[in-house]
């Protein structure tokens, strides 16, 4: 279990007291001029607003830039793993670091303009002596996963039957337990699937977006809150439970539509940022594992990944190396970018970018599965790998077949036309005539996820002309990396229907056609 880092403590040198905080020259900022004035300092430094967010540098994040610049609320429309939720969290960053507030206010009351009862009664009874705590930018983050269970009482507040029977009379302020939202009081309100909520809570939040304050029933209390709120929904047309009641988006000053890579580089890059491997090279290709562009990475370069996560229980020092070759890493980004095309997808449901990042990390498991059984040094995903991707992809994409066992072959055919794609990208056309005629009418190659990597040598040794071949596609000299390459030439081969495959399971054998 990866465990919370723990907050900070606060410098010493921060002022105690409301006196030496207004001697020490503080002055109080609303929330979302704290946040354009923290934007802005970004923007004119080159940095990005959101870290580690790829593929939306030209349309997503400046319509962000623009909304935290005009002091706006935020609604995220999109897809389902469109890091819509990561875009959310990030906005914490563009906060100071530390803020005063009235010490033991529920509601972190800015100690030059309390709202709540208690902070109140606290400066007006300790004046200059009011003593202060400072609080971190991440305290100041509060998010709720809308359900249609969620209550007025979560987000507003309620009457505390506890202080209640303390004594206290219903009409006292002080018997409120305040919900989320007033305990988001200087800071970010996130609520997460927005259509989730009944369109009766919606209705809650009006206020707090427009006239910037809540309403406590049974109560006149008004607390003018000074907060940013932020929302993400999927698409209105695929979500049946629920919808955005049309005053409630009226009051969101900016409404930005997200969106998946546009395109296969943008998708590895992600699934390489993302993606969690464990090995025990000593050496890392930073370039790959920090999310490098895809671009910027060999054609015929092999990538060694090493990505540490206590959740994956660490690595014995004897498990094996792992290499994952750039072409098998573009098989799975091609994948995704396919489904997101196909029409026997469902769309409005979305291919998520977890289904590439879940596929790199099962061909990565697979190889070194078979390199555990096999006892080998190096762990080298290939094309034979690729059927345990059905236990990554299922539940994370929605075929629409009717005929029953249709949706297997739909699959497979994604499958196949993201080799073919790659292999028609990777390997050199002038040089497979010479293959394909090195296959006469008696030879037949067999490859399998079960076979040594010492099993393909014999074939490179007999067929010079596949040896190039090979050559052209892999930069390894292993003969893992080797066997990697042989299978997505043959593969290719078959999809380009220049030689016959007989299949069974993850074993498969190449000939030539008749």
């Amino acid at each position: 279990m990866v465990s919370t880092p723990l907050l900070p403590e606060p410098p010493t040198d921060l002022p105690t007291t409301l006196g030496a905080l207004l001697a020490s020259g503080w002055r109080s900022v609303p929330v979302h001029q704290e946040l354009r004035r923290n934007a802005a300092a970004r923007i004119a430094a080159g940095q990005p607003l959101v870290e580690r967010v790829l593929g939306f540098e030209d349309t997503v994040l400046p319509q962000l830039e623009n909304a935290v610049l005009a002091g706006h609320d935020v609604i995220l429309l999109g897809e389902r793993g469109q890091a819509k939720t990561r875009i959310v969290r990030s906005l914490v960053a563009l906060l100071d670091e530390w803020t005063p507030a009235v010490a033991g206010a529920e509601l972190r009351d800015d100690p030059t303009r309390p709202v709540s009862r208690f902070a109140r009664d606290v400066v007006a009874a300790e004046g200059d002596d009011t003593p202060i705590v400072w609080v971190h930018r991440q305290e100041r983050f509060a998010e709720k996963l809308a359900t249609p269970d969620t209550s007025i009482a979560d987000l507003i507040g309620e009457v505390d039957p506890i202080k209640v029977a303390e004594g206290r009379y219903l009409a006292d302020e002080l018997t409120v337990h305040y919900g989320l939202v007033p305990r988001a009081n200087r800071g970010i309100f996130a609520v997460n699937e927005l259509p989730d909520l009944a369109e009766r809570i919606q209705v809650g939040l009006l206020n707090v977006l427009e006239e910037r304050d809540v309403q406590i029933r049974g109560f006149t209390v008004r607390l003018p809150l000074d907060v940013m709120l932020v929302a993400t929904a999927n698409p209105e047309d695929y979500t049946n439970r629920g919808r955005i009641i049309t005053p409630l988006k009226d009051r969101f000053g900016a409404q930005i539509r997200t969106h998946y890579p546009p395109d296969a580089a943008t998708e590895l890059a992600i699934v390489r940022q993302e993606a969690r491997l464990v090995t025990t090279a000593a050496g890392v290709d930073t370039g790959a594992a920090a999310g490098g562009s895809a671009a910027g990475v060999d054609a015929a370069e092999a990538v060694e990944v090493l990505e540490g996560d206590a959740h994956l229980g660490g690595q014995a020092a004897d498990e094996p190396r792992l290499v994952f070759p750039e072409h098998m890493a573009e098989v799975v980004a091609e994948l995704s970018q396919l489904a997101r095309q196909s029409p026997h997808i469902n769309q409005r449901s979305g291919v998520s970018v977890r289904l590439s990042i879940a596929n790199y990390e099962t061909l990565a498991a697979s190889a070194v599965r078979r390199a555990l059984r096999l006892g080998e040094p190096l762990a080298v995903p290939r094309v034979s790998d690729l059927g345990a991707l059905v236990a990554s992809s299922q539940g994370k994409i929605e075929i629409e077949a009717l005929e029953e066992g249709r949706e297997e072959r739909i699959w497979q055919a994604l499958v196949s036309a993201a080799v073919l794609a790659v292999f028609r990208r990777r390997v050199p056309g002038a040089l497979l005539p010479a293959v394909v005629s090195a296959f006469d009418a008696d030879r037949v190659v067999h490859v399998g996820d079960d076979l040594p990597a010492g099993a393909y040598q014999q074939l490179l040794a007999d067929v010079p002309d596949l040896q190039a071949v090979v050559g052209a596609v892999s930069g390894g000299e292993s003969p893992a990396e080797a066997a990697a390459a042989v299978e997505l030439v043959l593969e290719g081969l078959h999809l380009a229907k220049r030689l016959n495959k007989d299949a069974a399971g993850a074993m498969a054998s190449y000939r030539a056609r008749s």
